[in-house]
């Protein structure tokens, strides 16, 4: 009984942190106030993904290798702090710089947390259950992104002030952080050959690693872009008021959460390269179908299909690059993480072309991104299809 108790006490803590890790997806959000707020232009309001994706692709490595010495469950309370202070400074200290200097410590809280909490997960569980519980992972995660715009829109509504949200979160990671690191919980350390930068970066003239590692950046760039776009698309296409269009993008994390759930029971029994490839395509479809929407109905069902489509391409790509690669799968994880900077460079890119021409224009980015998907799907089948 009393090894049951401690069981749980280990692993809640550890499941909590991927809640906070899904407070990066304020981005949307933060994009849509600071329109507002500051009135700046779509490309300066884009910024702000920039500024908290941008660390994926600068500080996964050398998290790793510092995680390697100090252990992944201070590196994960390391996150949770970093991102408390990234949500409380625009909250005390509003302007645009230190909005986006808050939203910049929450994108390096963020990596930190993407490179720790799962390898963290699967020390804390029985190895027969890493499977079901990095899942399961995904679907907390997903409940943290979809509640986020109707907290915001709450408060706004409530108080006239959005960024309570902020220091609700805050509270939230520094008291998370408090319980983690008063758990008992054993964790493994690497007793191998270290993983280097540069045993790392040459695995990418390897052109199977290097495709599927631009599928992750590809795949996080349409769930930015989504996230951070959807909002202004269904304001000015469709006409929404400005609270209920920011409430929108959570039927696309509510899709991506019943996706997850979906998928981690289909995947048990499906190919998943042919997985991916159903995703891939049924993903880039509802992007043009969203973009054609004739009404708010259609685009609110096309986002919230969106979600369920692309919701399983990121743990798949991972999961058949890795496994093909077994004996360099710390080298392949930390690329791949360094690959969600594509939430950094996607969306600017659709904010300048908004700015150029139209919104439609700017979310055309995405069909590109949707487009290199369903291009590496079919290169993961006929890859493995190919005689060894």
């Amino acid at each position: 009984m009393t090894t049951r108790k401690i069981y749980l006490f280990s692993i809640i803590p550890v499941l909590f942190s991927f809640f906070i890790m899904s407070f990066a997806d304020l981005v949307g959000i933060g994009v849509d106030n600071a329109k507002a707020d500051f009135q700046i232009s779509n490309a300066m309001a884009q910024l702000i993904p920039m500024a908290v994706f941008i660390w994926f692709f600068l500080l996964s490595l050398p998290v790793g290798i510092l995680q390697d010495r100090i252990g992944k469950r201070n590196m994960v309370n390391i996150g949770m702090l970093i991102t408390a202070a990234g949500l409380m400074l625009p909250f005390f200290f509003y302007s645009f710089p230190l909005l986006l200097t808050g939203f910049a410590l929450l994108g390096i809280g963020n990596t930190v947390l993407q490179v720790s909490a799962n390898p963290l997960l699967i020390d804390v569980v029985p190895e027969e259950r890493s499977a079901s519980f990095l899942s399961f992972s995904q679907f907390i995660k997903s409940i943290g992104s979809m509640v986020a715009p109707f907290l915001a829109s709450f408060f706004a509504l409530s108080t006239g002030n959005w960024k309570i949200v902020l220091l609700v979160f805050g509270i939230f990671s520094i008291l998370s952080a408090l319980w983690l690191n008063f758990v008992p919980l054993k964790e493994t350390y690497s007793t191998g050959q270290k993983a280097t930068f540069g045993s790392a970066l040459r695995l990418l003239k390897t052109p199977y690693i290097m495709l599927m590692v631009l599928g992750i950046f590809f795949v996080v760039g349409v769930d930015v872009g989504i996230n951070s776009t959807s909002g202004q698309f269904l304001m000015e296409r469709m006409g929404m008021d400005v609270e209920p269009a920011k409430q929108g993008r959570s039927l696309y994390f509510f899709g991506k959460m019943l996706g997850t759930f979906l998928g981690a029971l289909l995947l048990t029994r499906l190919n998943p390269r042919r997985f991916l490839l159903f995703s891939a395509i049924a993903t880039l479809v509802m992007i043009l179908a969203f973009i054609g929407s004739p009404g708010i109905g259609w685009a609110l069902t096309t986002i919230f299909l969106i979600g369920m489509a692309a919701s399983n391409i990121f743990p798949v790509i991972f999961s058949v690059t890795t496994n093909k690669f077994k004996t360099r799968a710390n080298e392949i994880a930390g690329l791949m993480i360094m690959a969600v900077s594509g939430g950094a460079f996607i969306p600017p890119l659709a904010g300048k072309l908004t700015d150029l021409y139209s919104i439609t224009t700017g979310v055309f980015v995405l069909v590109f991104c949707a487009a290199y998907l369903v291009f590496v799907a079919v290169y993961a089948l006929w890859e493995n299809s190919r005689p060894k």
